[in-house]
């Protein structure tokens, strides 16, 4: 396989655990300290370390510190656009499942 298929593929596996998403996702509206990333988590601090550092290891996120904290945000830009997109994939998937049920519920009135 080619690297650029592995570097995709690390990014994918990146995002694929719900905690890690859960940050990613709160990070779509700025950056933040990891004391405010901790209960996003709802884990413990060497937990959300090693997501974070998962995370910027595929180059997904990036850190800058200040005196004692460590700020996450987003490296890459294309991140809330991609998740807004799955957002509006699903929603339509539901409002066509949706309607599939309705117009079945009344065909069996």
């Amino acid at each position: 396989m080619s690297a650029s298929i592995e570097t995709k593929s690390k990014v994918f596996k990146a995002l694929g655990h719900p905690s890690r998403l859960a940050i990613v996702e709160a990070l779509c509206d700025g950056e933040l300290c990891v004391c405010d990333i901790v209960p996003i988590v709802g884990r413990d601090i060497s937990t959300v370390s090693k997501h974070l550092s998962l995370l910027k290891d595929a180059g997904v996120l990036k850190d800058s510190k200040r005196g004692t904290n460590v700020y996450y945000s987003l490296a890459m830009n294309c991140v809330p656009g991609f998740l807004n997109c799955l957002e509006n994939f699903f929603a339509v998937k539901f409002e066509e499942q949706a309607r599939a049920y309705a117009a079945s519920s009344i065909k069996r009135l």
